[in-house]
């Protein structure tokens, strides 16, 4: 089950947490967050490559792209036997931000966005059926637990990919990993 968790940025241990999906659509609108879910328009397998996964999905990407003009898509897929799982999960947890927006679609597994807006941090627990977007220029970092299961559509506006600028800033040290996160749902 989805899941946001507002906190003040400088008291990770005083969350409030709403469970219901258009209440968290609606937090998230309030700071220009896309948050919704999708529906496959085939079938399709935990076993089948990218491009069927994308074809799966192909109208709502599409209605995607002509909404903000993405210039490519692809579909990152990270699991507990990645041999760079760990470099991956540590480069994700560092505050970031990025020229571009970030769009993520689960189609499989769950992952946790933390957005540093203001005084303010957004703990955005995202599963399967998801779809997130992170503004451009907003700091952020992501978790994906310490033994990562998750399949996700990348879209972005520029053929480039994913650019992060990272700040420094060790604020995601003081906040609840993924796995720390769902033992108190």
């Amino acid at each position: 089950m989805s899941a946001l968790t507002l906190y003040p940025a400088d008291k990770p241990q005083q969350g409030n947490t709403f469970r219901d999906f258009a209440g968290i659509a609606e937090q998230l609108q309030g700071i220009g967050v896309k948050f919704e879910r999708w529906q496959a328009d085939s079938e399709f397998s935990v076993a089948d490559d990218a491009e069927a996964v994308l074809k799966a999905y192909a109208s709502s990407i599409d209605k995607l792209k002509q909404q903000y003009g993405f210039q490519s898509v692809d579909v990152i897929s990270l699991n507990a036997d990645h041999p760079n799982k760990d470099a991956l999960r540590q480069k994700f947890l560092a505050e970031h931000t990025h020229s571009d927006f970030e769009v993520r679609f689960f189609v499989e597994g769950k992952g946790l966005f933390y957005l540093h807006v203001g005084d303010q941090v957004y703990a955005v627990l995202c599963e399967q059926g998801d779809l997130i977007s992170v503004p451009a220029n907003t700091t952020h970092w992501f978790d994906m637990g310490e033994t990562p299961a998750f399949k996700c559509i990348r879209l972005f506006t520029t053929e480039d990919g994913w650019v992060a600028e990272f700040t420094g800033n060790p604020i995601a040290e003081r906040f609840p990993t993924l796995d720390q996160y769902l033992t108190t749902l």
